[in-house]
Formats: C-alpha cells, sequence, structure tokens
C-alpha cells in the first residue's frame, strides 16, 4: 500500500509525487491518460510575472515566490533526472499601440514595482535590438520585464517523470480514478480495484472536479479551451516573449516560435476552430512578421475554478490535498505548489494521529 496517491500525471501531480518520494515517501501517481498529456505539455511554457500579474491578489505572491524557486528546482530536477530542461531568463516585452494602453502598462509597472516585479520602459535602438523585425507603425509604447523567463513544458514532464521512477514512484497511465472515499486514510477507487493509502492528492487538472468525492463538493472546475500556433522561425530571431494584449509570442531553442492565445468557454471539445486560429495568426502578425500559414496548431485545457483561483491545501479535515485549477500559470505555479503540498502532507503523514 503506498503511503500517498497522487491523481493526475501533470507536471503539478509529478512535482508533489517528486518531492514526497525524496522525503521516502511511497507514492502512486494515477493518470487516466499519459503522463504530461494535458494541459501541461499544451502549454507554451512562458514564467512571466511580468506580463502575468496585473495586481495584488491572493495569489500574485505566491506565483512571484514559485516563480524564484525556479532556477534552483530546474538544476536539482536535471541532475536528478539526468535529463535536459529548456530554462532561460529570455525576458519580456509588452507592446503598447494606443495611449490608453500605454497607460494601463505605466500603471500596471508601479503595481508590479512594489510586488517585487522588474519593470522598464525600452524605446528606440534598445527595443529593435531586442525584437528586430518588430511592427514599429502606431507604436506608443513598450514596457521591459527583464526577468520573465520560459521552459519547455515536454522536456519538464520528461525530467519530472524520471525523477520519479528513480524515486521508485510508481507511475500508472491509463487508470482513471472513479471515486475517492475516507476510510481510515483513502480508499481511491479505479477500473481495477481499490487502492487504499494514508493520504491522496488531488491534481487532475479541469477534470479534478468531476471524480466523486466523499462529502461536501470540492470547488468546482472546468477547462479554459485555448488554441495556439506554432511556426519554425531562425533560432534565436526572437530572444523575448513578445506580448500586446491577450496576443503573445515567444520562441523555444532551435526557432520552433509560439503565437497564442484564446480563451473559450466550449467544454472538452479539443477540436481545432480554424476560425480561432486565424484570428490568432492575424493579430500576431500585427506585431511581429511571420508566415502565412503556422506550421502547426493545437488546442489545450487550463483548469479553471469557479471560485476565481487555484486550490491549494487540504480538504477539510480529510486525509485529500487539493492542488488543482491554477488556471494559466501551472507550470508557474509548479515548485510553490509541490514545495507547499508536500510538506503539509508529510506533516500529517508524521504526525501521531495519522492513519
Amino acid at each position: 500500500m503506498p503511503d500517498v496517491v497522487v491523481v493526475g500525471a501533470g507536471v503539478i501531480g509529478l512535482s508533489i509525487a517528486w518531492r514526497l518520494a525524496q522525503e521516502k515517501i511511497t507514492v502512486a501517481v494515477l493518470d487516466s491518460g499519459a503522463v504530461g498529456g494535458q494541459a501541461s505539455t499544451a502549454a507554451a511554457g512562458m514564467l512571466a510575472p511580468g506580463g502575468e500579474i496585473k495586481r495584488r491578489t491572493e495569489w500574485s505572491q505566491f506565483a512571484l515566490d514559485s516563480f524564484r524557486l525556479y532556477p534552483s528546482f530546474v538544476n536539482e530536477l536535471q541532475v536528478e533526472s539526468d535529463t535536459s530542461i529548456e530554462f532561460r531568463r529570455c525576458g519580456g516585452v509588452e507592446l503598447a499601440y494606443s495611449e490608453n494602453e500605454w497607460a494601463q502598462l505605466v500603471e500596471r509597472a508601479a503595481t508590479q514595482k512594489l510586488l517585487g516585479v522588474p519593470t522598464d520602459p525600452v524605446t528606440g535602438a534598445p527595443l529593435l535590438s531586442l525584437v528586430p523585425g518588430l511592427e514599429l507603425k502606431g507604436l506608443v509604447g513598450a514596457m521591459l520585464y527583464p526577468e520573465d523567463a520560459l521552459v519547455d513544458p515536454h522536456h519538464l514532464v520528461r525530467a519530472l517523470h524520471a525523477a520519479c521512477i528513480s524515486r521508485d514512484v510508481s507511475v500508472r497511465q491509463k487508470m482513471p480514478v472513479l471515486a475517492l472515499r475516507f476510510n481510515s486514510g483513502v480508499e481511491v477507487q479505479t477500473g481495477e480495484g481499490v487502492l487504499h493509502a494514508a493520504a491522496a492528492i488531488l491534481s487532475a487538472g479541469a477534470w479534478s472536479s468531476s471524480i466523486p468525492i466523499e462529502g461536501p463538493e470540492i470547488p468546482r472546475c472546468g477547462p479554459a479551451k485555448g488554441h495556439l500556433l506554432a511556426y519554425y522561425l531562425n533560432p534565436g530571431s526572437l530572444v523575448p516573449i513578445l506580448r500586446h494584449g491577450e496576443t503573445y509570442i515567444l520562441q523555444r531553442a532551435g526557432g520552433f516560435t509560439i503565437a497564442g492565445s484564446s480563451v473559450e468557454d466550449v467544454g472538452f471539445d479539443s477540436t481545432v476552430d480554424t476560425a480561432v486560429a486565424t484570428q490568432i495568426a492575424i493579430r500576431a502578425r500585427r506585431i511581429l512578421p511571420l508566415p502565412a500559414v503556422p506550421s502547426k496548431i493545437w488546442t489545450g485545457f487550463r483548469p479553471r475554478t469557479e471560485v476565481g483561483g487555484p486550490q491549494i491545501g487540504r480538504y477539510l479535515d480529510t486525509p485529500l490535498w487539493l492542488a488543482y485549477g491554477h488556471y494559466r500559470n501551472g507550470i508557474l505555479m509548479a515548485p510553490g505548489t509541490a514545495a507547499r503540498v508536500a510538506s503539509d502532507v508529510i506533516a500529517y503523514l508524521r504526525s501521531p494521529g495519522a492513519a
């Protein structure tokens, strides 16, 4: 019997499992699909407090603390997994093509500086050296976020999976969880029977609240569909993350350049909508020269809760922890979520009254 069952093998679930296993906790990870098969590998991989944190919220400081863990998190994970991870502090540049947009960026920068997010206006030759080919017509201003970064989510998932396996974590794919009940620990009902554990962690992304759980209903979580487009450009032709409103463009190693995105409330419909993809392409080409036709189009489901923020912590007075609903920032918040949840679960397991 494992000490802990983790439901969901995305970046969040695997990160928590790895941290638990490092402390000699026996862990089983169950996923109805493939490791990292949903939001984790559909993500662009932005680690962008400058572009994402627009005001002080309940979770802004948590996101920043998690972001600051990233260099050590990646270094440790690379060593333990013997896997290379693309992680770069590339910076970000946000553009304003109207006076109103620029005023909003300036106001936001003042708030961000109070939160510890560096921001600096950038113009003229320095801007063009950062973003050659930038569309300057109508440009009013640009804000530089020098600490924003990116990570390749595929590399991250591969490394986390390898690190978990090296720590004897049992990772079981195509193993849907049908229900969770509490009886001297947790009973995890799967298609192959019941698995017993002292504690469990629910990190199944947009599917988390669809799993029946004994007791009061957990905060609802559902899918916010998004489209992403990819182009193959010359490597190094775009260094910073480039943003304008809801449009962003970033480039991974090898020239793989991603443009996004959309937010659609259409349930679990993963179909590529050519009209939506076309609108993203048009928006992206307004700020940077891109090929007329993208090389790849895909969709993903961001896990968005009805209460408007992630669920990270113990579920009432039960041996279940929630770790879902990170919406656009699951990759960003993974190190912080893993540290918080793993610490809490370990303290519970080692307490005198634990099951």
